[in-house]
């Protein structure tokens, strides 16, 4: 099995998993980089995994599906009008001969789930490198219990996230820990990354442990501080 992306809209990565001819694909915010890839690479689409409802990740299902009738689309509720299958917090299937997991990680919006599949996880919005994604809901305690399920997730875990935040994610966690050498160092290997026009993801749980406050937060009261100071940082 391989993953890999395509980029889509600004700064969104759309997940492409591999087994020899067949892919998976993760929150499809746009159609034609799909295409694209498919055509480049002459594989078959045999499934669609959607993270949660927002446009920017499930707007390319309608005309992927028409094209690929037979791939199975699998997400949360809030996803229904998208998906062959609705799943939920344990669920385990099969696709492509690989067995996945489900994770309910709401707080982004209120059905966001995330899958494991390995040591892989695809987080959509609910987690970022150096960061978590807004909570639309304004249910911080659930972004935050959702917060320490990934902190509980092996040191090896790879983070697939939806979007490459990872640049200014740091540059605010250095305004409130402007000491801290192992952002400042990790900055830096990220700046130079963005300069050569390579993706920041995937990061890993490990990596996150060391980085990213919000996975950090010692209780809710601080998580909801860093949350709404990082949602008023420009950047």
């Amino acid at each position: 099995m391989e993953i890999q992306y395509v980029k889509a809209f600004t700064d969104n990565y759309i997940w492409i998993i591999e087994d020899e001819n067949d892919v998976i694909v993760v929150d499809p915010g746009e159609s034609q980089p799909v295409f694209d890839y498919l055509e480049h690479t002459n594989k078959n689409m045999v499934g669609i995994l959607l993270t949660h409802k927002h446009a920017d990740h499930v707007e390319g299902v309608k005309e992927l599906k028409e094209s690929y009738p037979q791939a199975l689309v699998i997400g949360p509720s809030e996803v229904e009008k998208y998906c062959d299958r609705i799943v939920e917090h344990g669920d385990c299937f099969e696709l492509m001969n690989h067995s996945f997991q489900v994770l309910s990680t709401p707080g982004h919006t209120a059905n966001h789930v995330s899958y494991l599949k390995g040591e892989a996880l695809f987080c959509g919005d609910a987690l970022f490198s150096g960061g978590c994604g807004r909570v639309f809901t304004d249910d911080y305690y659930a972004q935050f219990e959702t917060l320490k399920i990934f902190a509980q997730l092996p040191d090896e875990m790879k983070v697939y996230a939806g979007h490459e935040y990872t640049e200014v994610n740091l540059e605010f966690a250095l305004t409130i820990e402007p000491k801290n050498r192992s952002i400042k160092k990790y900055l830096d290997e990220v700046r130079q990354k963005r300069a050569d026009h390579e993706a920041t993801l995937p990061t890993t749980i490990r990596q996150e442990r060391k980085i990213n406050l919000f996975l950090r937060a010692k209780d809710l009261d601080e998580f909801r501080y860093l949350r709404q100071e990082r949602d008023q940082f420009k950047g």
